[in-house]
């Protein structure tokens, strides 16, 4: 177990050094720092005194490995556009973002497990089909356009719910939140909808793909003819080792909200870290555009190293197969 765990610690290290590359070479090649920060009436004197302030001068390795000390002390440098510490602008921004995350992800998992269930086991009823049908509607449709829809009916149409913005928000020590004031939890209704939508049709396709495979094995056979009673057989047997791929996808899916939350933040102006992110592209904002870069990439491989983690502990096959390999 611990080889295991300093296996993937070392490739989740390999995995952030290249996106710092990635994030470095936006630094280096994307734009002139000095002329953004101090723009075109500065002498030349000025400019070659800040170059050597901020280390442009010195070779390209140096300042890879002082980017990289600085990123690992979260120091990405000041905003080119709202000269602001970059760290402190994602800080302010990244609870609305997690919150939306966290609950898109809740309902998707929830809702996508329970009607991934129900349409195994109903296969043959026609609400299964019906809800099959209606799952592709969510796989298609982009999600900006299912944002639109949802800001149309609900509204505009029949004016139940706010169309944009995060609401009023209480500040818990440096978290502020919108769960705990009646316009936050609304205005978060249609935007966690929409981006949860597209991942619970996919964990519901997927639950019942895997329900459907566990049903035809030999052990459910052999459980259904030892009399257990069908609730027990589908819920304490079949569904079991149905999650067990399903928290891969899951945990994955998790990663993939938080980093292409980018689409619904802007159709519904939420104030978080990928709506900072699109200005920061439009202003050329290097330091933010790379800061939000590891964050996105810090974020998939914890997520990612923790999935692992927890595949390894529910499957046992997977310590068997070790066990096997070693002797």
């Amino acid at each position: 177990m611990i080889a295991y765990i300093l296996r993937r610690l070392a490739q989740s290290v390999l995995v952030m050094l290249v996106v710092a590359l990635v994030s470095f070479s936006l630094f280096r090649y994307v734009g002139d720092p000095v002329a953004t920060m101090m723009g075109q009436e500065a002498s030349v004197a000025d400019r070659e005194a800040l170059r050597e302030r901020l280390g442009l001068n010195d070779p390209v390795i140096v300042q890879f490995g002082t980017f990289i000390v600085r990123a690992a002390q979260g120091n990405f440098g000041v905003s080119y556009r709202l000269q602001q510490p970059v760290l402190e602008l994602i800080l302010s921004r990244l609870p609305a973002t997690l919150e939306l995350a966290l609950i898109s992800g809740g309902i998707a998992f929830v809702f996508g497990v329970a009607l991934g269930v129900y349409t195994a086991l109903n296969r043959r009823g026609w609400l299964s089909n019906v809800i099959m049908t209606t799952s592709l509607i969510g796989v298609s449709l982009p999600t900006f356009l299912i944002g639109v829809l949802l800001i149309w009916i609900f509204a505009v149409e029949l004016q139940w719910l706010p169309s944009f913005g995060r609401g009023e928000t209480v500040d818990i020590g440096p978290w502020r939140t919108g769960l705990l004031t009646a316009s936050g939890r609304a205005s978060l209704v249609l935007p966690a909808i929409t981006l949860g939508l597209y991942q619970m049709t996919l964990i519901m396709r997927l639950v019942r793909a895997e329900m459907l495979e566990v049903l035809r094995t030999d052990y459910i056979k052999f459980a259904r003819a030892r009399g257990l009673p069908n609730r027990m057989v589908n819920f304490g047997h079949a569904l079991k080792n149905t999650l067990v791929p399903v928290i891969t996808i899951t945990g994955l899916q998790l990663g993939s909200i938080i980093a292409f939350a980018i689409i619904t933040e802007t159709v519904f102006q939420w104030p978080g870290v990928g709506a900072l992110f699109i200005n920061s592209v439009q202003f050329v904002d290097v330091p933010v555009m790379a800061a939000y870069l590891m964050l996105i990439a810090l974020i998939f491989v914890l997520i990612n190293l923790i999935v692992d983690l927890l595949y390894y502990a529910v499957d046992p096959r997977l310590r068997v197969d070790r066990a096997g390999a070693r002797h």
